[in-house]
């Protein structure tokens, strides 16, 4: 029977490990270490776990719990693994000895090593590591050599021999290198941009260093990642720049470029959305890659070894792709600022989607050894609350989970590939563990967003087919291009022709000058309530009743037209008196324009559009008025002083009547109790000045 799945965490206290499907309990065999622990990691080949405290460095079984050997060393920070187990790696914080030389922090150890009763164990070798960002050796896959990188070249080492570089491989600038998996033993290194020159990546065959076997140049590369497939034959190089001289990310510009390493290809990956790459990741099959690329929702794509677009998942807000370790399965997440929703793809199905998994905002996710289940985890310093682990399985389903205080660290213990089940991952379904079930019992069911807001007018009431989105059932938007012709404008509403006219609905067309047809809610009634529409009726039914008395009084001995200031048509409704008696004042003077330029037979520059409009035959009060004949009659006296003339008197005659207008305001504004300035006031007491004026240069005409 395969032995069952097992992961290991830290937490501010204690380091644990827990076995995994089906039994769900820690470790019978393993003893909790307590303290200020520093980190815990397993070996690639699943053997060992160690882990590091202020005082000392232990490794044990990771089968059975087991202490297999302690190293007394203080202020150990990092603990790493070579590929196959057999040397331990630590590194301890800078500092220096009383000479004030720099201490020799990074060290190798063997792992099992036999040590005669009482002597303490020494290491393999000792180097200054300042830097803890790339602090480790690569090894080759059979641990045959390891390398570590130094100003301007890259030092091997014969993995038993620590004491004496084996080779050198020079390279001036060199910032980072990258040993390939498989057997080809094959090393990229790369050099960035300097005085001018191009940055590049060159691959080498180890122990070949005087020609490389691949290479590729290219700009706008401060930094890169240098990823091999499992079997060494490709090499992805993600290149960065630090700024994006374009000023669209403030990222700086990713570019992503694939090299064979035969040098049969070296080229730039084509991708088709504008926008930064996100992740990129190999399958482990070794023949297939996957990028998210684009701004967001940002796009998914599959290649082949070739850099051959294979297939395209949907759009969406995503960040991370991870391929399952038997190359099955692949999941799409969105994990940071995102939603932390998780897409699963069956790729041997036709790309079919399998379920996706609202993950919460979890900090660390990974496949289990099987490609049956995936955890989460949110863990510090990222998040300090709901820390914890979640295992779900490829289905969909939740099948674990555990809260924890202040998580620092989770992964899964590797197995090789020879002890995994060969049972279809998606059946049967395993049960869940009880906690999963508690879980689900204290999950919130996420609710019907709210959408936007609405004034509470207009609540209650669906939204207008104009204002919604297409998506919602509303009109296309279609653009015009400025074009007259019918159609839909940006809201999928038609226009009139004439600029400036309001919109008219299909069928409400009346005739000009008549009552408009009592629709049901033609005057927006249906948004009233029950008092609002009472109120209105009451103030109709008055209007109504005054015009009739009105007009009884007016047609007393003879016919008259109806008054035009008040009524439903008028356009005076809701208006105050004293704007009413503005508008007939308006009117009187309009009349009395229109008078002086029929008799004196001189069109002259109308003021207003309006009143031209009017004189061409277009409507104008409720009533179109027929077209004015132009005769040759010579100007009258009355005509000189025109309003529409443009000699001396006339102009000064607008100006005498404008400040008549201004003055009529003013007396308004203070009958009605607003406190005007003494400007203003002195203004008003010049108006018998100005009308004496006016009525002497109306004389003067006569």
């Amino acid at each position: 029977m395969a032995s069952p799945l097992q992961f290991a965490y830290r937490t501010q206290k204690a380091i644990g490990v827990t076995d995994a499907d089906p039994i769900y309990a820690p470790l019978p065999g393993f003893v909790q270490p307590e303290g200020n622990l520093r980190c815990c990691v397993y070996s690639p080949c699943g053997r060992y776990l160690a882990w590091a405290s202020s005082e000392r460095v232990c490794v044990v079984d990771a089968s059975v719990g087991h202490v297999l050997t302690n190293i007394s060393i203080p202020n150990v920070f990092e603990v790493a693994f070579s590929p196959r187990g057999s040397f331990l790696s630590t590194w301890e914080r800078p500092a220096k000895d009383e000479a004030g030389d720099a201490t020799k922090n990074f060290k190798i150890w063997r792992t099992i090593e036999d040590t005669p009763e009482g002597a303490e164990k020494q290491p393999l070798g000792r180097f200054v590591q300042k830097s803890q960002t790339g602090w480790n050796l690569q090894y080759t896959s059979d641990e045959k050599f390891c390398a570590r990188l130094v100003t301007n070249e890259v030092q091997f080492y014969d993995s038993n021999d620590l004491s004496t570089v084996w080779n050198k491989l020079r390279a001036e600038g060199v910032t980072d290198f990258a040993i390939a998996p498989g057997q080809s033993n094959n090393v990229a290194v790369f050099i960035p941009e300097r005085k001018g020159q191009p940055a590049a990546v060159k691959v080498y065959n180890v122990p070949q260093f005087t020609q490389p076997i691949s290479q590729k140049t290219f700009f706008k590369g401060d930094k890169v990642q240098l990823k091999w497939n499992s079997l060494g034959t490709n090499l992805i190089v993600l290149a960065q720049t630090d700024v994006d001289k374009s000023n669209k990310s403030y990222y700086g510009e990713t570019t992503l470029y694939l090299l064979s390493a035969n040098g049969s290809l070296d080229a730039r990956v084509t991708l088709d959305k504008d926008g930064p790459i996100h992740d990129v990741s190999w399958s482990p099959n070794g023949k297939e890659f996957g990028v998210i690329y684009g701004y967001m929702p940002a796009k998914t794509t599959i290649f082949n070894h070739r850099a051959v677009a294979t297939h395209s998942f949907p759009i969406a807000p995503r960040n991370t792709i991870i391929f399952s370790p038997t190359g099955r399965f692949a999941l799409v997440a969105g994990f940071g600022n995102l939603a932390g929703q998780i897409d699963v793809y069956d790729l041997e199905k036709d790309y079919r989607k399998i379920c996706t998994i609202e993950s919460g905002n979890p900090s660390v996710c990974q496949w289990s050894p099987d490609s049956r289940y995936i955890m989460t985890a949110t863990t510090s310093p990222r998040l300090r609350v709901d820390n914890g682990v979640k295992l779900w399985h490829v289905g969909g389903g939740i099948m674990y989970h555990e809260d924890m205080v202040e998580l620092y660290n989770v992964t899964w213990r590797p197995v090789l590939p020879e002890n995994l089940s060969r049972l279809d991952p998606l059946h049967p379904v395993p049960t869940p563990h009880s906690s999963a079930i508690v879980y689900l019992g204290t999950v919130k069911t996420p609710s019907k967003p709210v959408g936007a807001y609405r004034p509470p007018g207009a609540r209650g009431m669906s939204t207008p087919l104009h204002f919604r989105r297409e998506d919602e059932g509303g009109a296309a938007h279609v653009m015009s291009n400025g074009s007259q012709g019918g159609g839909l404008n940006g809201f999928g509403r038609s226009r009139r022709q004439i600029p400036g006219a309001e919109f008219l609905e299909a069928g409400s067309r009346t005739v000009p000058g008549a009552t408009p047809n009592e629709v049901p809610g033609a005057n927006g009634d249906e948004n009233l309530s029950k008092a609002a529409l009472k109120n209105k009726k009451k103030r109709n039914n008055k209007k109504a009743k005054d015009v009739e008395n009105k007009d009884g009084l007016n047609n007393v001995g003879g016919l008259a037209p109806p008054a035009r200031d008040q009524g439903l048509g008028s356009g005076n409704e809701g208006r105050s008196p004293e704007r009413r008696g503005n508008q007939q004042n308006q009117r009187r003077h309009d009349r009395s324009r229109s008078r002086h330029n029929f008799q004196g037979g001189n069109q002259g520059r109308n003021r207003s559009n309006t009143q031209q409009n009017g004189q061409n035959g277009h409507y104008q009060q409720g009533a179109p008025l027929a077209p004015q004949i132009q005769t040759s009659q010579p100007p009258g006296p009355d005509s000189l002083i025109s309003p529409g003339s443009q000699n001396p008197a006339s102009k000064k005659l607008r100006s005498l009547q404008k400040k008549i207008r201004a003055i009529e305001d003013l007396e308004m504004r203070h009958a009605g109790g607003e406190k005007l300035e003494d400007t203003q006031m002195k203004k008003i007491a010049t108006k018998a000045a100005v009308v004496k004026e006016l009525e002497a240069l109306e004389k003067e005409a006569r």
